[in-house]
C-alpha cells in the first residue's frame, strides 16, 4: 500500500522522536514507496506553512508548534503499560453536549482527542471510559485539552452508575475482539521479524515502516481498557512485541540509509 505523503512525512518526524530529518532523507525515504521527489518537497513546504514543521538548518525540518501536542501523546505508546492503573469501577466522564459542532477543525481535534483516550459514547454528548490510567481525571483532563478538546468541555469522574448505564458503558468496547487483535498483530510482528534478514535491504524497510506504523496505530489508540473488559496479559505481550519489532525497524532503516549513502556517493563520482 502507497501510504500518503503528507502522513508519511509526519511518520518519519514521530519516529525521529525530536531530532531533524533532512530533505535528502525524506526524498530518499519517500522513495522506497514511489513517490517521487517534487511532491516531497511541495508537501514540505505546504507542512511547513501549516506549522506542523518547521525548518531546523538548511534543508532540515523537525515538527512544529501545532504538531507537537499530538507528538507527544503519540509517543506514549511505548509505556502503555505503565499508565495504567487499578481499577475501583468508577469512570471518567467527558460531557461535549453544550459544544459546537459548525467548526469542523475543532470537531475533528475533539474526535481525535476522545479517541486517542479511548472515550466512548454512552449517551448523546457524554462520552466515558474507565478511571483506569495513572494521575486519574486531572491527567486525562490535561491530555484531553491538549489533544485539542475544548477548555469548556467538562470532563469528571462517575461513581456508582445505575445498572443499565453500568451494564451499556461496558459494553461500549469489544474486549475479546480487542485481545484477538492483540494475538493477531503479534503473531504478525514476530512471523516478520522471523524472515527479516532474507530481505533486501530496501524491501525490509519499506514493509518495517508499513507493518511497525500499523502496529505503534494499534496501541497509540488502544482504550487500555482493564481486566476483566480486556486481556491484558494479552495487551502486555502485543505491546512488548512492538517495542521489539520498533528497534529491529530503527537498525533496519540505519542500513538502508547507509546503503542509500553509499549509492549516492557511487553515482556522484561515476558521472
Amino acid at each position: 500500500m502507497k501510504p500518503n505523503t503528507r502522513s508519511l512525512i509526519l511518520n518519519l518526524l514521530l519516529a525521529k522522536e525530536g531530532e531533524s530529518l533532512s530533505a535528502r532523507d525524506a526524498i530518499s525515504s519517500c522513495a522506497l514507496f514511489g513517490i517521487r521527489e517534487n511532491s516531497v518537497r511541495v508537501t514540505l513546504v505546504r507542512l511547513a506553512s501549516t506549522g506542523l514543521i518547521e525548518a531546523a538548518g538548511r534543508g532540515a525540518y523537525r515538527l512544529g508548534p501545532k504538531a507537537t501536542g499530538l507528538a507527544a501523546e503519540v509517543v506514549t505508546w511505548r509505556t502503555a503499560e505503565q499508565q495504567v492503573c487499578a481499577w475501583n469501577d468508577d469512570w471518567i466522564v467527558v460531557s461535549v453536549g453544550a459544544l459546537g459542532r459548525s467548526d469542523r477543525v475543532a470537531l475533528r481535534a475533539r474526535d481525535r482527542a476522545l479517541d486517542m483516550l479511548g472515550l466512548r459514547e454512552l449517551e448523546r454528548g457524554l462520552f466515558v471510559r474507565p478511571n483506569n490510567l495513572f494521575g486519574g481525571v486531572t491527567v486525562v483532563r490535561e491530555r484531553l485539552y491538549k489533544l485539542g478538546l475544548e477548555q469548556d468541555a467538562a470532563v469528571f469522574v462517575a461513581h456508582e452508575l445505575d445498572t443499565l448505564r453500568e451494564q451499556r458503558a461496558r459494553a461500549l468496547w469489544d474486549g475479546k475482539q480487542l485481545s484477538r487483535n492483540y494475538d493477531d498483530m503479534r503473531a504478525r510482528l514476530e512471523g516478520w521479524l522471523a524472515h527479516a534478514r532474507e530481505l533486501e535491504p530496501d524491501v525490509a524497510a519499506r514493509e518495517s515502516f508499513l507493518l511497525g506504523n500499523e502496529a505503534i496505530r494499534q496501541l497509540v489508540f488502544d482504550p487500555l481498557l482493564p481486566a476483566p473488559l480486556v486481556d491484558t496479559d494479552a495487551r502486555r505481550a502485543f505491546a512488548e512485541t512492538v517495542r521489539k519489532f520498533d528497534r529491529a525497524g530503527h537498525v533496519i532503516w540505519q542500513q538502508f540509509r547507509q546503503t542509500t549513502i553509499s549509492s549516492s556517493s557511487v553515482a556522484a563520482i561515476t558521472y
